[in-house]
């Protein structure tokens, strides 16, 4: 026979299983202390390159390079791969929407942060549901004297079934119309946004016309760690606005360094209408008829 006691006990124990899981729905950022107490509940995805992943990964880690991801499509790099070829590498690599994925990567610059961040709004963007990055990266793991394992870790495929969230990306011709209406934020440093400087492969400087700033640095701390999440809605808040509802669209030199902000904005801080700009100004600038400043 089935007591009340017993029925309280089960639920307790439903309660405790569930709450790892739904912590990590609502953290797309997590640390290396978390990751270690919940390493045998998530699937951690290595995107450094086949010979920095073969010399020491997290345990149970797989990889999949950063160039899978992020492609050349012409002249533009960092370019989504296809819809079938997503679902192609997600088959691959396991992964499913329910999926919990941690994605970790190299921490020394913020191009090299950032591979994370743009592999978490590629999952997201495939339907992905559960995706976080490892703040302080690899190197914040090994300095810790955490377990490393040079044991290669072969994903079990399966097939990709996720429904894309096409609304996370926007191109040229919809930023175009979206001038003056929806909130356009260049995600570069302040010299890159004020047209003080410029990347070789972008055709000149500038920004795009009405943009406001968020420099990607002001996310993290010295170390290459996160802020914390109410340090970042301090920086946000004055820029974005405490609208969540209201329509952003991020962009930066390629589409990669923004999905800094994307995943700030959106996953952390809850904005319901963030969307990427993948061209970004290596796009638009190429064109001397796009809305442009200064």
């Amino acid at each position: 026979m089935v007591t009340a006691k017993m029925k309280v006990m089960v639920g307790l124990l439903a309660v405790v299983l569930l709450l790892p899981a739904a912590a990590f729905a609502g953290e797309p950022i997590v640390t290396t202390e978390w990751l270690q107490a919940n390493l045998s509940k998530v699937t951690v995805l290595d995107v450094r390159k086949v010979e920095e992943y073969s010399a020491g990964h997290i345990p149970g880690a797989i990889n999949v390079f950063y160039g899978v991801w992020g492609i050349k499509k012409g002249v533009l790099l960092n370019e989504l791969p296809s819809d079938d070829d997503l679902r192609d590498i997600l088959s691959s690599a396991g992964i499913e929407p329910t999926t919990a994925v941690v994605v970790v990567s190299k921490n020394e610059t913020i191009p090299l942060r950032t591979d994370a961040t743009r592999v978490a709004w590629t999952l997201r963007y495939a339907g992905v549901e559960n995706v976080a990055v490892l703040s302080g990266g690899i190197e914040k793991w090994a300095a810790e004297k955490k377990a490393l394992s040079k044991d290669a870790v072969k994903p079990r495929a399966k097939t990709y079934r996720g429904k894309f969230n096409k609304q996370f990306l926007v191109n040229k011709a919809y930023v175009t119309g979206a001038l003056g209406k929806a909130l356009l934020v260049d995600v570069r440093a302040p010299e890159f946004y004020k047209g003080e400087k410029k990347l070789d492969f972008v055709p000149r400087t500038g920004r795009i016309k009405g943009a406001v700033n968020l420099p990607p640095g002001l996310l993290y701390n010295a170390d290459g760690t996160y802020k914390s999440k109410a340090e970042i809605e301090a920086i946000a808040k004055p820029i974005a606005g405490a609208d969540l509802n209201r329509e952003i669209i991020t962009y930066c030199d390629t589409g990669k360094i923004c999905t800094t902000w994307w995943l700030a904005l959106a996953d952390l801080l809850g904005y319901k209408n963030v969307k990427v700009y993948d061209g970004s100004s290596m796009e638009w600038l190429a064109d001397p008829n796009a809305p442009s400043e200064p």
